[in-house]
């Protein structure tokens, strides 16, 4: 198989606190011998679980890098066993763009796995985290937010899986994690994602919806900061105890927990986060942008449940994601 280029500038098996760079030849217009660099942490205490801890997967999600610099920074390897490996910003360049997609090649890091050594730059850092980085891992918490299109009630969340073994595992981590939601989350569009490789591979994974609009509050940064303790605490590699506080159960059982725009035009919400709404209820209005006098598209809930997403920016796009709808689960 064709070796990936990312060379480290960390030992994965040294002990301490060593801070470095996954380095990623990319020869370009303005530096012909250049390279990508994705700043990477590896705290180590001997023998013991390992956790693989990403954010901005995409890049305008951003409680997960602040969570994890902080991380970075401060964890005390004498204060576990075992071994963790932080990457703040898994799509470095989308990072650095503040983007979803990567600006080199409008690679979407989700949905980009297994990845190639010999593709785009986006494919080579997938194959990497797919062939070096996920093979170590016993635990991954991959953090994301709604970006600057989507608005999310905070919550951790899990996948149904045919490994009911491996299901519980993640249920069990999601719960450690303890957000203020936890959501059973159905992916309309697995193919490619990180999630998909990870459990593929048999892993214990956990991911995160914190909030969105492109930002972070000090909320919700304090909630990715907890959970990614308390995930550490719970797999056996953080020496301390956990902080826990009431979680809300969710469930998003089928397709209909989605409501999707069929207009282009200015968006009316009728509901906020976290209203409980019933099936016919009105969700939102599409007003037409170029004109008056006509009457507004009207979108309607297509179940009950709570509104646990909706679209952020105050312009709709046909295909555009208006609301998600979950079940509280008793």
């Amino acid at each position: 198989m064709t070796p990936n280029p990312i060379s480290a500038t960390v030992d994965f098996n040294r002990n301490g606190v060593q801070h470095g760079v996954l380095c990623m030849p990319y020869s370009r217009d303005d530096s012909a011998w250049g390279s990508v660099m994705i700043p990477i942490s590896v705290i180590r205490n001997g023998d013991g679980p390992t956790a693989l801890l990403t954010g901005a997967n995409h890049g305008d999600e951003y409680e997960g890098p602040v969570a994890l610099m902080n991380l970075a920074q401060n964890l005390n390897p004498q204060q576990m066993q075992g071994c963790v490996i932080i990457v703040p910003a898994l799509n470095y360049p989308a990072f650095q763009a503040g983007t979803r997609t990567s600006p080199i090649d409008r690679g979407n890091m989700n949905r980009s796995f297994p990845g190639a050594p010999d593709g785009t730059v986006t494919q080579k850092i997938a194959d990497y985290v797919q062939r070096v980085l996920l093979p170590m891992a016993d635990v991954v918490l991959d953090f994301h937010s709604g970006g600057k299109t989507l608005d999310f009630l905070p919550f951790a969340a899990a996948h149904v899986l045919g490994d009911k073994n491996q299901q519980a595992a993640c249920v069990a981590a999601m719960q450690a994690f303890n957000a203020p939601y936890s959501m059973m989350l159905l992916e309309i569009d697995n193919v490619g994602m990180f999630d998909t490789a990870v459990e593929d591979m048999g892993k214990v994974f956990v991911s995160t919806e914190l909030g969105g609009g492109g930002t972070a509050t000090a909320r919700s940064i304090a909630i990715a900061k907890k959970g990614a303790r308390n995930l550490l605490i719970h797999a056996g590699i953080l020496k301390a105890t956990p902080d826990y506080a009431p979680s809300i159960a969710l469930d998003m059982p089928d397709e209909s927990c989605f409501l999707f725009s069929r207009d282009e035009g200015l968006i009316e919400p009728m509901q906020d986060l976290g209203a409980t709404v019933s099936k016919g209820d009105l969700l939102a209005q599409v007003w037409p942008m170029d004109r008056t006098g006509v009457a507004p598209t009207a979108y309607h809930a297509r179940r009950d449940g709570l509104l646990v997403a909706r679209h952020f920016p105050g312009l709709v796009k046909a295909g555009d994601c208006m609301a998600v709808l979950a079940d509280v689960m008793a």
